[in-house]
């Protein structure tokens, strides 16, 4: 889960919107529409960026066939949340030199 995090949020383009994404589902579950008012991103950009990280494990949906399917964290995710938190401090830190 490590490599796959650094590559989706450090390795490419998007990967402050998908780590914002993912901060928030930590909170509670959100459709893409309640995720773009939250974030303050548009609905097409939220459902992109849902739909990457579903395909790589992070996110899973309930209700995905309808529109207000609810979007989670995925065991995954949650097991891995601390590999998250280090490597954004990470980027965070690498940022600032």
């Amino acid at each position: 889960m490590k490599r796959l995090l650094w590559w989706l949020l450090a390795g490419s383009r998007g990967g402050v919107n998908r780590a914002e994404i993912i901060r928030t589902l930590k909170e509670r579950p959100y459709n893409a529409h309640q995720l773009s008012e939250a974030l303050r991103l548009d609905y097409k950009t939220v459902r992109h960026h849902l739909k990457i990280l579903m395909e790589n494990g992070v996110v899973v949906a309930q209700g995905k066939e309808q529109y207000g399917a609810m979007y989670f964290l995925s065991t995954a995710m949650e097991q891995g949340y601390q590999d998250f938190l280090e490597i954004m401090e990470q980027v965070r830190t690498d940022g600032k030199a």
